[in-house]
């Protein structure tokens, strides 16, 4: 069970805080219930109730400070997504997405990245799925990294668009 005060991440909204933990007062809710009321860090004023016997579903622990610096040092091996299909793509992100695991959203942003620079080279557009899902996976993890390391969000994307370049020049030199 999380604890109020805590800092959780909540599916693809990222950080949040747990304000609370609470009985719902407001009609169609389940009145013994318990509830988590959450608090995303990158959305001011919004709330989330979550219930708390769904707490492992959805929600998890941030990394600890060298869980998040060993998940930037492993970028380069870190394996690309295998995406067999285009048709089925979309549907690889989004279960990387929801997955809630650091370790697929960082590979997703190294594969997505390294797609667009291979597009951008060949003369190609970067497809609109590829573009948005990125920048979902980038602002939920680079939201968490952030926090973490207790660094600017736009540091961390430098850093982690270093390290997947040092992904390209390592297939260079082999």
């Amino acid at each position: 069970m999380f604890q109020k005060g805590e800092y959780i991440v909540y599916g693809h909204q990222g950080v949040c805080l747990v304000e609370d933990i609470t009985r719902l007062g407001i009609s169609g809710a389940d009145k013994e219930k318990l509830y988590y009321v959450l608090v995303p860090l990158h959305v001011r004023g919004s709330h989330i109730y979550y219930p708390v016997d769904r707490e492992t579903a959805n929600a998890r622990k941030l990394m600890t400070r060298e869980e998040a610096e060993q998940l930037v040092r492993e970028i380069p091996e870190l394996p690309e997504l295998a995406v067999i299909l285009d048709k089925l793509r979309e549907n690889s992100y989004k279960k990387v997405l929801y997955s809630g695991d650091s370790r697929q959203w960082m590979s997703m942003v190294k594969t997505l990245q390294l797609r667009r620079k291979d597009r951008l080279i060949h003369g190609k557009r970067i497809a609109s799925v590829d573009d948005r899902y990125l920048k979902l996976v980038e602002d939920v993890l680079y939201g968490e990294l952030a926090f973490v390391l207790e660094m600017e969000r736009e540091k961390i994307q430098n850093l982690v668009r270093g390290r997947v370049e040092e992904t390209e020049n390592v297939w260079e030199h082999a």
